[in-house]
């Protein structure tokens, strides 16, 4: 993909430094961030590596808001624009205390209003608008997995997010501007996720959590970046599709080829009353390691998408082959 002008809102984290990183040095990347352009460039993204910036020879700027009200000197950028992607929101890596709950739900609701009104305000609007949604949407599946045509909800907490945020975005009138709700799994890379997932295996505790018989979606983060630009080319395509690997696994799986992967044959599991008390002591739920998530992505793939990273052990090898070998071994 060249010469294209793309925003990414909440791109200062994982995911959306990986994209920046992916186009910004052949296309026109604005990342929009609640943190004051000189802040956001002196961050650390959790490997030890600042944001990207045009120093490292990228074509990115940083653009304050606050993601909620329209504020000109951002809405002005998304004027011809080729792509918007919303990544914007509260990590649901935390407590899911009252006031979590409510900043969950408004900053997600929030960022959605606010690109959607500037879309509707702009003279020469986007010309693609991607949302970020999360596959989590689907109830705990054991028995069977999930699409687009025959998943299934359930109305716990994470569930009642991922509706209202998809609901607010699907409420966003934007007819010069092509929409898509992209329901992502757990996303790998070389950040993210990985870096507590690496941790415990280089500790000796990388077995399965719970009875490691919860299914775990995923999908690398190249065939993220893949999936947008299929979705950019294809301008026929629209409304809500699962963006999640073919090839989802147990969690012992996983934790087993992560182990064999990076060269630990030690890992101790971890009783789910072991999982609950160090959700307490980290400030985080246990929902998001024991909840099965199922998912499968049927519509993607009847476009005739292919993904280059559609069986885990190949994704994670690809990972870990790019890290240094202090990230997951002691010495």
């Amino acid at each position: 993909m060249k010469n294209k002008k793309i925003i990414i809102a909440g791109g200062t984290g994982f995911i959306g430094q990986a994209l920046a990183a992916r186009w910004g040095k052949e296309n026109n990347v604005i990342i929009l961030s609640r943190q004051s352009a000189t802040a956001a460039t002196g961050k650390n993204n959790g490997f030890g590596k600042r944001l990207l910036t045009a120093d490292d020879g990228y074509y990115i700027t940083y653009w304050h808001w606050d993601g909620r009200f329209v504020e000109k000197h951002w809405a002005e950028e998304l004027e011809g624009a080729d792509l918007v992607i919303n990544l914007a929101g509260k990590s649901v890596n935390c407590r899911y205390t009252a006031e979590n709950k409510k900043e969950i739900f408004d900053s997600r609701t929030d960022a959605t209003r606010a690109i959607g009104q500037a879309i509707r305000e702009a003279t020469v609007p986007p010309k693609l608008w991607i949302n970020a949604a999360s596959a989590t949407i689907y109830r705990h599946a054991t028995d069977t997995s999930q699409d687009e045509y025959t998943g299934e909800y359930q109305n716990d907490f994470s569930v009642q997010v991922c509706k209202r945020w998809e609901k607010t975005f699907d409420e966003q009138r934007t007819p010069f501007t092509r929409k898509v709700a992209m329901r992502m799994a757990i996303t790998l890379g070389q950040g993210g996720v990985m870096v507590p997932y690496l941790n415990l295996v280089k500790t000796g505790l990388g077995g399965r959590q719970g009875n490691g018989r919860q299914m775990y979606s995923w999908v690398h983060i190249d065939d993220v970046g893949r999936a947008i630009e299929w979705f950019l080319e294809h301008t026929e395509l629209e409304g809500v599709f699962n963006l999640a690997a073919p090839g989802p696994v147990t969690n012992s799986y996983f934790m087993s080829t992560l182990r064999r992967i990076t060269g630990h044959k030690i890992g101790l599991p971890a009783p789910v009353w072991l999982l609950k008390l160090g959700a307490l002591l980290i400030g985080t739920e246990t929902e998001l390691i024991l909840k099965s998530r199922w998912v499968v992505p049927t519509k993607l793939l009847e476009t005739g998408f292919t993904f280059q990273y559609a069986r885990v052990d190949a994704a994670l090898r690809s990972i870990v082959r790019k890290m240094p070998r202090r990230l997951y071994h002691f010495f």
